[in-house]
Parts: structure tokens; C-alpha cells; sequence
């Protein structure tokens, strides 16, 4: 991204004026295993990447909060006495719920003009919203001067997703744009937050995201519909063993207490959740380990899982994932994010990164008809001032 670019389309915009502008980052992000563990209360393990969302934001004299992006041609400027009313326009929604939430915490905004500017592919699962949430966060604790830490502005964007945008999402997206490290990914316990920055050391060896270019909508996918399902799966296993949440279990007692859902569908969804707990902490240990084979067969099981249990992968995912792992030189593949479309990550050799990108590319193609998109990922650091 060019920052001197994105800053001159924001004078075009909004005009030159004698209070500069200030700019501001939050990354998208990739989760390597731990799907759909995240709001059942446990461990997910994902990265920051070296895309995200850029915000040019200015304060200004008036009571206006002006919006827009280089995204969408959609423009809005809104009274500061109305920014806590839902906008019929969805992307603005996500901007406007943070500073609702900002305002919640005793937060005195004023008028801004913001340019947005992300390039996050949007819908693929890479957390294009949690990127924004994150960097609207960011630039309001930054610019008045709230002393909110990154933890803190992770549970405001997912406030904000939950309360306003009305996504019941878990924490990890904006957890993972908020808090990344270069070169490590977060190993979040997501009941207690507690987390641990652990170094992904690859030795030969790259992520390699591949998008379905079907773009998945979380509030109209059945997102919400698979946490219904688990929090029903605590209900019956409440009569046996009192848990809040299905991330309290550990493999062992989820085996002798499985019988207590009589539902099967409830039951493969709770399987899923403790299956792939169990996965993330393998995952972990054998990362730290230097075992990379091991952590991509986990991966794939991961998948697996994904497709047989919780039932949210779908044509589209399950052949990109198939098709890589025909590939020579590819160790683990696996769906990212929540499903129903977006994005595979792999873990792939780097000799074998140009087939990989060319054979999968072209077998989807010819499968489902139309293209998918490569990114060959880097790790990166979490929400930041950038000038």
C-alpha cells in the first residue's frame, strides 16, 4: 500500500488543511488450526498478516463523523448524536459500532473525516471486518487518548461485531489484528484471554492462502446456527457434568459423556470443538518441537473435521484442499476462518510454491469453474500508528 497515495486521495477527498492527518494500521489475519473453538471457550492459534486495513483519519472543528473508502464508493457523514443508530450501508457498520462502544466507556469523540482502505480480499475469511473494527479502535484510543491496551481494543471490536453489526462472533479475529507479532502466532486461550507469542519457524517451508473467490456472508451463513448447535451440546451435558462452555472438557471426558446428547447432529458438533481443542495444543507442542509434518498432518485433521463434524467447509474449500494435497512438497491443507467459502491455508515447501499455485489453480478451475487467488503469506505485527 502507498501510504503517500492513500494521504493525497484523503486531501482529494476531504481538502488540505493545516491539522494533518493521521494514518493507521490493523492487519488481517489467518488462523493455522483451532476452527470454530474460538466462542466454545477454546484455544485458537492464529497469525497476523501483511495486509489489513489502512485508516486516514482527521478531527475536525463540527459534529460530523464523515466516512469513506477506497473499497466501496458508498460515502456517509454522520451527526455525532446518531453514530449509535445502526446504517442501513453494512460497511460503515463496523466503524460506527466502535465508536458506539467507545462512547459506552465513557469516550467524548468529535468530528472526524476517515478514509478507510484495505486490501483484505472481502468475505474470504481473512478478517477484512475484524481488520477494520480493530484499526477504528486503535485510531480513537490513540487520537483521544482513551489508555486502552491491545486486549482491551480486541473486546471492543468484538463487542462491536456482537452488539452492533449483529455477528455473534468469538475474539480471535480481532485478537489476532490487535496483538500479532512478527514471524508468531497466538496461542489464545479464548475463555480466559490468557496468551502465549509463539515463533513460527517454517525452515524451507511457506503459508500459501488460497481463496475460493466464493464470498461468504457470516450473518447469512449458518454461523449462527453451529453456535446454537454447541450451546446446545453444553445444555445436555450440563445434566450429566455442569460446564459453560464446551471448551472445559477434555477429550477423555467428552468420550464418557458424549452419550448424554441425543441429538446426532448436536453430538458431531461437539465432537469437532473437543476434537480440535485437542488438535490446537498438539499442533502447539509440535511446532515448538521443530516437527513441522506433524503439525501439518494436525492441519489436515483439522480439516477433516471441519468438513465431517461441524459440517462449514463445502465444495469449494473441500477441493481446494484436496487438490493440494496432491502436490508434492505440501505437508498440511486446511480450511481457515469460518467457512462456508473463503480461503485454504497450506503449509508448502518453497521449491514446490510455483506448482502448487499453478496445479491447484488450474484443477479448481476446471472443477468448479471459475478462479481462485494465491497469496503467499508473511507474519506480521498487530494494529499499529504507521505517521
Amino acid at each position: 500500500m502507498n501510504i503517500e497515495l492513500l494521504k493525497a486521495e484523503f486531501i482529494k477527498l476531504y481538502g488540505k488543511e493545516e491539522n494533518k492527518p493521521q494514518v493507521y494500521f490493523a492487519p488481517g489475519r489467518v488462523n493455522l488450526i483451532g476452527e470454530h473453538t474460538d466462542y466454545n471457550g477454546g484455544y485458537v492459534f492464529p497469525c497476523a498478516l501483511s495486509f489489513g486495513t489502512y485508516l486516514v483519519v482527521r478531527k475536525t472543528q463540527d459534529d460530523v463523523i464523515k466516512f469513506a473508502s477506497t473499497n466501496f464508493s458508498f460515502k456517509a457523514s454522520i451527526d455525532l448524536n446518531n453514530i449509535t443508530v445502526k446504517h442501513s450501508n453494512h460497511w460503515i457498520n463496523y466503524p460506527l459500532g466502535v465508536m458506539n462502544e467507545f462512547i459506552k466507556q465513557g469516550g467524548k469523540l468529535s468530528g472526524m473525516e476517515l478514509l478507510f482502505s484495505g486490501n483484505v480480499p472481502n468475505g474470504a475469511g481473512l478478517s477484512s471486518s475484524a481488520s477494520i473494527e480493530v484499526v477504528t479502535a486503535y485510531a480513537l484510543n490513540d487520537i483521544f487518548k482513551m489508555g486502552f491496551d491491545g486486549v482491551e481494543l480486541a473486546r471492543i471490536g468484538q463487542r462491536a461485531e456482537n452488539l452492533f453489526v449483529g455477528v455473534n462472533c468469538g475474539i480471535m479475529d480481532q485478537f489476532a489484528s490487535a496483538m500479532g507479532k512478527k514471524n508468531a502466532a497466538i496461542f489464545l486461550n479464548c475463555d480466559t484471554l490468557d496468551f502465549e507469542w509463539v515463533p513460527v519457524v517454517l525452515s524451507g517451508y511457506r503459508l500459501v492462502i488460497a481463496n475460493t473467490n466464493k464470498r461468504r456472508g457470516l450473518a447469512d451463513s449458518k454461523y449462527n446456527e453451529r453456535r446454537s448447535e454447541c450451546e446446545k451440546a453444553v445444555d445436555y451435558i450440563s445434566q450429566r457434568k455442569k460446564i459453560k462452555n464446551l471448551g472445559e472438557l477434555t477429550y477423555d471426558e467428552f468420550i464418557q459423556l458424549q452419550d448424554a446428547i441425543p441429538e446426532e447432529n448436536v453430538l458431531k458438533r461437539a465432537r469437532h470443538v473437543v476434537t480440535e481443542i485437542k488438535r490446537t495444543k498438539d499442533a502447539v507442542n509440535e511446532l515448538k518441537a521443530g516437527n513441522l509434518v506433524k503439525f501439518g498432518e494436525l492441519m489436515n485433521g483439522s480439516h477433516d473435521s471441519l468438513r465431517d463434524d461441524y459440517e462449514v467447509t463445502g465444495v469449494e474449500l473441500d477441493t481446494l484442499v484436496e487438490e493440494a494435497r496432491k502436490i508434492t512438497g505440501v505437508i498440511g491443507s486446511r480450511m481457515t476462518g469460518a467457512g462456508f467459502g473463503g480461503c485454504t491455508v497450506s503449509l508448502v515447501k518453497e521449491d514446490a510454491i510455483d506448482t502448487f499455485i499453478e496445479e491447484v489453480g488450474k484443477n479448481y478451475k476446471n472443477r468448479i469453474g471459475y478462479q481462485a487467488d494465491f497469496y503467499v503469506a508473511d507474519i506480521d505485527d498487530g494494529a499499529k500508528r504507521l505517521e
